[in-house]
């Protein structure tokens, strides 16, 4: 075995414990200060933004398949191992063990285990970690992990810059959220456990989602750059950050449903948004 790889074949080790309770506490990574990255997607997106990872977890069946034991000719042995070894270091675990902390059904086979990402410098960010004059989105107790994911996928895809999640809203590096969002994290400045008072340092106008809204989305004089503003799945925006929202916002539903899934809304209004910053409108 290379000398940067480590064998361990206990349950009872402390990375393995650390990676169960990675795994499945949501909330695990703001005590232990790391992140679990579970899949080969995710760790290929992690190295595609130039990121290092500490320590790659990789299975037997992978990591000794490509050294000549077991099913060496699967390609899919070949990229899991080929990721694993751009990690600083390997620990090689029995797949049976990864039963024991996979979030998945099937066993990735594969992962990172990566410090903590830390507020990114910027130009403009603020003590709270905000950066100021970019286009944002504002997560008020948004609190469905898939959504949550989905609409940081979203806001990477159309030109978004900044997350921030209000308190209350799923934690943004949740092993549920990490899959939802396919790698958009390390793409996106994220600022986790906001208050009120740290809106203030966007120095851009707020734009709420609400049925009840100045504006149809088509006809709504958007700001640019500008923040939107989503809010919890079932009460929407709280009454503290709506009066900070300079308008509100309604997206036009003819079919008669009474509101939208909220990841499909954001898509919808950052996409306008792009359209017309696109378009010079």
């Amino acid at each position: 075995m290379p000398p940067n790889a480590q064998l361990v074949t206990s349950r009872d080790n402390p990375l393995v414990q650390r990676l169960r309770r990675l795994a499945q506490d949501p909330a695990a990574y703001r005590k232990l200060g790391e992140v679990w990255l579970e899949g080969d997607h995710l760790c290929s997106a992690y190295l595609a933004r130039g990121k290092k990872a500490a320590v790659a977890v990789v299975a037997d069946t992978a990591w000794l398949g490509e050294h000549g034991v077991g099913n060496g000719g699967d390609p899919v042995v070949y990229k899991l191992t080929a990721l694993a070894r751009q990690a600083d270091k390997v620990v090689v675990l029995p797949e049976a063990i990864w039963k024991i902390f996979t979030g998945l059904e099937s066993p990735a086979r594969l992962g990172f285990l990566v410090q903590m990402p830390l507020l990114r410098d910027g130009e403009g960010q603020t003590s709270s970690g905000v950066r100021a004059g970019v286009p944002t989105v504002v997560l008020d107790r948004v609190q469905d992990a898939g959504n949550v994911g989905s609409v940081l996928r979203s806001a990477s895809a159309l030109g978004v810059a900044q997350v921030i999640a209000m308190k209350g809203t799923a934690a943004l590096w949740s092993p549920k959220v990490l899959r939802a969002g396919m790698g958009a994290h390390f793409a996106l400045h994220l600022v986790e456990q906001a208050l009120p008072e740290h809106l203030a340092a966007l120095q851009v106008p707020m734009v709420a989602t609400s049925s009840h809204a100045d504006h149809e989305l088509p006809r709504a004089p958007l700001p640019e750059p500008c923040a939107w503003v989503l809010g919890h799945e079932g009460q929407g925006v709280g009454a503290e950050v709506m009066a900070m929202c300079s308008q509100t916002v309604s997206i036009p539903q003819p079919g008669g449903e009474e509101s939208l899934n909220v990841a499909a809304a954001a898509a919808i209004c950052l996409y306008e948004s792009l359209r017309r910053r696109s378009a010079g409108i």
